[in-house]
């Protein structure tokens, strides 16, 4: 029986190999006919392929992903849920790969971030422009969630702020922003040039702002208007008098060639919700700790969509043998690849002084790329889910094993190599008898540490749609419920403890005690 990630590793794979042949057989079609319709698409999609849902990992996002997903399986379609990818470039990257089919977009972040247009256009051109990319934009859901500007209301008052404005009034305050919006054009650049904000913000992940908002860390932070913790937390939105930023209508962003099945059940939802309505909901996971699926389900059945009645659990521990599976295997997949490679790359390299430097020069330059960074950047070249997760995984397990292999290799006492030498010995039986027992205890140091690392860095992984212990996590910054995100995180430290005692038991029975005593010195 097939695991889970088995499954979506494999899925990943053909993927790739199917969209791969997709992309020649359309070429050959651009050469003796015109572009197909979308309709004409939407007539090829196969009967057993699934529809990929996706969201980013912000709370309402989720929430829309998931009343997708159960309107697509009311209309009878096979849905896989990938929700909690992360910020706009993942989700997008995804969709434009053919690894997602459809999540819930905003138009002015599709018309900024996306497009890169320098104001929102009418929807019927967003969707033109779409187009041209294998991309389309449906009706929109009905509500407006633009950006604002929150503040704690006791403070806000107490200084007489009620604009975004008047923050330039009060150069002290420490605003935090969360790392989309500091760098989005339409984000904290135009909004500080606009209103003359002399304030530098700090980058904050977007879940834990509030948290800090609460507890006085910070003093302002961007919003989304339709958050049900707004209300909460008794916050208040400071007024944009400018009309800064645009209309961001929710919408769901699909694949052109989706079938128009599945577009007219997504087309279902068009209009269904409004500002307070989508609050409300957002409240509803928040404060009355009830799970996406819950609220979807009940949403899609007050809105006459369905009339049966689904079985969804509340329990948030549902998922902890599966995400535990799941994240054992991205480990030991990844340590497994860096094993078969960087100790017979250490092999052919250690007695080479130049050419060794360069190997763990490349190691320790790849070690240094932000981890998130890298997962984002893998997504054109292996999509999203757990291949890339592992390659990603597996980068960072080189520079420990290499390292320690060759400073092993490099470190084996002369003396004893030319004895072994003297009595005869091929080199490779210096290696095979001498080098390698003696070079063990460093060789199983490195692999060590790699597992370690690849222990934490895998909660990472859940923001491409790879699973493990991260996916709790995620969830949790999403709905400020901190329970989750230790559901995720505990589990990850008690790994990292058994894999380091596993490996002090192992040393003990594959290592003689003289030769632990020589390492320890």
């Amino acid at each position: 029986m097939t695991t889970p990630v088995l499954q979506r590793s494999r899925r990943g794979l053909s993927g790739a190999l199917m969209i791969a042949g997709l992309a020649l057989a359309s070429l050959g079609a651009l050469v003796s006919s015109p572009l197909a319709s979308a309709e004409e698409e939407a007539a090829a999609w196969p009967e057993d392929k699934p529809i990929v849902v996706g969201s980013k990992a912000d709370r309402e996002g989720h929430l829309l992903g998931e009343i997708f997903a159960q309107v697509l399986e009311d209309a009878g379609f096979t849905v896989e849920r990938r929700l909690g990818l992360g910020q706009t470039i993942i989700t997008y990257q995804g969709l434009a790969e053919g690894e997602l089919d459809v999540y819930p977009e905003y138009t002015g972040t599709l018309a900024h971030a996306i497009l890169n247009l320098d104001s929102v256009p009418p929807l019927d051109k967003l969707d033109a422009l779409s187009r041209e990319r294998g991309l389309r934009v449906l009706k929109p859901l009905g509500f407006n969630n633009t950006y604002a500007v929150s503040m704690r209301r006791e403070q806000a008052e107490s200084l007489g702020i009620r604009t975004i404005g008047d923050l330039a009034d009060h150069p002290d305050l420490s605003i935090a922003m969360s790392h989309e919006f500091i760098k989005r054009s339409d984000g904290w650049p135009g909004l500080a040039d606009a209103y003359a904000l002399p304030q530098v913000p700090r980058g904050i992940e977007h879940g834990i702002a509030y948290q800090a908002l609460r507890e006085s860390k910070i003093d302002a932070t961007d919003a989304y208007s339709t958050e049900g913790d707004i209300q909460r937390f008794d916050f208040v939105l400071l007024d944009d008098d400018q009309g800064y930023f645009p209309e961001y209508l929710a919408v769901p962003f699909v694949n052109a060639a989706l079938p128009e099945k599945a577009v007219a059940a997504l087309d279902q939802l068009a209009g269904s919700l409004d500002e307070d309505s989508m609050q409300a909901l957002n409240a509803e996971v928040s404060t009355e700790e009830q799970s996406f699926a819950q609220v979807a389900s009940r949403f899609i059945q007050e809105q006459g969509i369905t009339t049966e009645q689904r079985e969804v659990s509340g329990a948030k521990w549902d998922k902890l043998g599966t995400n535990l599976i799941e994240h054992l295997q991205l480990t030991l997949s990844a340590l497994l690849l860096a094993c078969l490679v960087g100790l017979p790359l250490s092999l052919l390299v250690y007695r080479n002084p130049k050419v060794s430097r360069v190997v763990l020069y490349v190691t320790g330059l790849l070690q240094t790329i932000p981890s998130i960074a890298l997962l984002a950047l893998m997504i054109p070249l292996f999509g999203i889910g757990v291949v890339p997760a592992v390659i990603a995984l597996f980068v960072y397990s080189l520079l420990p094993i290499i390292r320690a292999a060759i400073t092993a290799l490099l470190t084996v006492d002369p003396l004893l190599v030319k004895v072994a030498r003297g009595m005869g010995l091929t080199r490779r039986e210096q290696l095979r008898h001498v080098i390698l027992p003696l070079a063990t205890p460093n060789l199983l140091t490195g692999i060590k540490t790699a597992a370690i690392i690849n222990i934490g860095t895998a909660t990472l992984a859940a923001f491409i749609g790879a699973g493990g212990l991260g996916e709790p996590i995620v969830t949790g910054l999403s709905l400020n419920d901190y329970d989750l995100v230790l559901y995720g995180a505990i589990p990850a430290a008690l790994l990292a403890i058994c894999a380091e005692l596993l490996f002090e038991l192992f040393e003990r029975m594959v290592i003689p005690a003289h030769m632990r005593g020589l390492k320890a010195r």
